[in-house]
Order: C-alpha cells, then structure tokens, then sequence
C-alpha cells in the first residue's frame, strides 16, 4: 500500500503534467495566431503593391466631366410662326477664346467683315457659326435703321420676331455709362457702342436668337441692352452707306424700315483663331465692354 508521501508525489507530478499541457496548448494558439496575422499582413501588402502598380496612388487629378459652355433654350414654332428651325448648336467642347470671322456679302455692296469675340460672347458665336452653316442667313433682309445707328439684320421674315427654335441669354452688356448732371454720358467717356460695333438684339431682349446689329455710329443709350459680341473689321464704309438710306413706315408706326431693301445674299463664319494682338499705341481691338450674368 502506497505511502501518503507516494501519493502526495504522484498528485504533485500530475498537477505539473497539467500545467505543462495547458503551456504547451496556449504556445500552440500563439503560434496559429501569429501565422494568421502574419498571413494578413502579407495579404495586405500584396494588395497595396498590386494597386500601387495599377497606379491607385497616382496623385494626378481626376479627370472633370466635360461641361456645358452653352444652353439653348427651345422656342415654340407653333406659337411663333416667325421661328425657323435649323437644330441647335452643340452645348460642349466650343471654343471659348479667339475669334471667328464673319463674312456678309449684301446686295449693297461688301463684303462686310467682323470678328466675333469668343471670349467675351462664345455662344453668340457658336450659335451665329451654327446659322450660317445651315444657310439661315442667306437671302434675307436687313429689316431696320434703329434711330441709336445700328443696321439691324437676321431675321429671315423681316418682322423683328422671326429667328431660330431655340434662345440663349445675354453675354456681354456693357455697364450703363456715367451721367453728366445733364443726364447725358459724361464728357470724354467713350461710347457704350463705338461705331462698328456688333452686337445681339433679342425679342424680348436677353432671349438672343439670330438677330443682330451692326452700329454705323456711336451709341450710348442710358440703359445699354445688347451684348456686344464683335467688332466690324471691312466694309464699314457699306455699312454707312446703308445707315443713310431714307426710311418709312415699318407697319408698326416706327419709321425704321429701310426704303430700299437691304438683302444679305451670303454670311459665312470662319473657324475659330487666336485673336489678333492690337496694334503697339491703340486701344483696344475689341469694343469695352463689361461682362453681364445671363
């Protein structure tokens, strides 16, 4: 019969059996943990180097959608039996610096030259190139002599309401000038719309279609309206010519109508070019003008 120190020794043998069991299975869960994060952590780097290789950390800015320059906004024919439509012109990727050259040949003489400003009027001129490409102007007729100088063009029915099935807003309208205490444009300023001056007439004003005019004088009304959209460059000399024709009765009580017709026989727009840099000791090429929200 074993002794009670025997069995004190066996108790004390099997406590430690047990300990060492319990060590040995906490080592192997430290193991498994430390394979596992280690796995994780190659994963991780794995991925990290794949997306770095595909170029997810480039630091190069994204790419902007591509945004609209221009929106038309629809005119009902049916409404309007003026309107003509031709499409519309397109809304992105127009060009917004430079200018095109516009040719008019009249029945009057000519040909009549202008820049179009795309900078300070890119949809007037987007929308003018868009015309002429599709003929609008052609074979129509310069309906008005404005009382403020202007020989007013564009519309195919001749009636002040005709255009395109389509409008955009104002660009370029020129600040009021400075009055004088006699409530006329202070003396030594500079007309609002220098004699050649091109610019967009809209029915009702700020809803552009296809009208526009082309001033024979200066002008400086008290609250300008037409955004100035070019310059004319030739043929000024025709356009004065027109501007002295005798009028009469337009049909709506305005003595505005040209006596004898007035015909663009064909207008064309170039493409788009760097604008011309003014000459050394002149002003500026194109007519001053500040930008207008619209």
């Amino acid at each position: 019969m074993a002794s009670s120190r025997d069995r004190q020794r066996k108790l004390a043998r099997e406590k430690l059996d047990r300990q060492l069991a319990r060590r040995a299975a906490a080592a192997r869960r430290r193991r498994q943990i430390q394979a596992g994060v280690g796995a994780a952590v190659v994963l991780v780097l794995i991925v990290a180097g794949a997306a770095w290789g595909l170029g997810a950390f480039d630091r190069e800015p994204e790419q902007k959608a591509a945004e609209d320059v221009c929106l038309w906004t629809p005119q009902d024919a049916t409404a309007n039996t003026n309107l003509k439509d031709v499409g519309t012109p397109a809304t992105r990727d127009l060009p917004t610096t430079g200018v095109r050259t516009m040719t008019i040949d009249t029945d009057q003489g000519g040909p009549i030259t202008a820049e179009l400003d795309l900078a300070g009027a890119p949809c007037a001129g987007a929308s003018i190139a868009h015309l002429a490409g599709a003929s609008f102007y052609d074979n129509t007729k310069c309906h008005e002599i404005t009382t403020e100088g202007a020989l007013r063009c564009g519309d195919p029915s001749g009636t002040g309401l005709g255009g395109p099935t389509y409008s955009f807003y104002n660009e370029n309208v020129p600040t009021a000038p400075e009055a004088s205490p006699s409530a006329s444009p202070a003396p030594g300023q500079p007309p609002t719309y220098p004699k050649g001056t091109v610019a967009m007439i809209g029915n009702p004003p700020g809803a552009n279609g296809s009208q526009f005019l082309l001033f024979f004088k200066d002008s400086s009304p008290a609250q300008p309206a037409y955004p100035i959209i070019g310059r004319i460059t030739g043929g000024l000399d025709v356009v004065e010519k027109i501007g002295a024709l005798p009028t009469v009765d337009n049909g709506a009580g305005a003595k505005v109508k040209p006596k004898t017709d007035v015909v663009i026989r064909k207008l064309t727009v170039g493409e788009a070019q760097a604008a011309p840099a003014p000459a050394t000791g002149s002003p500026a090429a194109s007519p001053a003008a500040s930008p207008s929200a619209g």
